[in-house]
């Protein structure tokens, strides 16, 4: 069965940092190519970065392009999403999800930014 646990979020002040983790479960991570996504209070649920598996190239929405940044441990399963310069607008719920798969999402963690 597929998991992903989701951690790290928090209340930070504007400017601030966080870093997320994801750990997966049920597949085999180091061929998979994973993406973070973000869900504020009445929106669509919206991806925000992407690491492939092999390259560990990476894509982010311009949204938080220059600002977050994708990494992964496949000794660990785990997915990571550095997030500086925060802004107010990235307060959302941050999931993580193997691309391409539909599988069932995870708790997500909360991010508040607010002073």
């Amino acid at each position: 069965q597929v998991q992903y646990v989701e951690s790290g979020g928090g209340l930070v002040q504007p400017g601030g940092s966080l870093r997320l983790s994801c750990t997966a479960s049920g597949f085999t991570f180091r061929f998979s190519a994973m993406n973070w996504y973000r869900q504020a209070p009445g929106t669509e649920r919206e991806l925000v970065a992407t690491i492939k598996p092999i390259t560990l190239s990476t894509n982010y929405a311009d949204s938080v392009q220059g600002r977050f940044t994708i990494s992964r441990d496949n000794t660990k399963n785990t997915v990571y999403l550095q997030m500086n310069s925060l802004k107010p607008e990235d307060t959302a719920v941050y999931y993580c999800r193997r691309a391409g798969a539909e599988d069932s999402w995870g708790q997500g963690t909360q991010v508040t930014v607010s002073s």
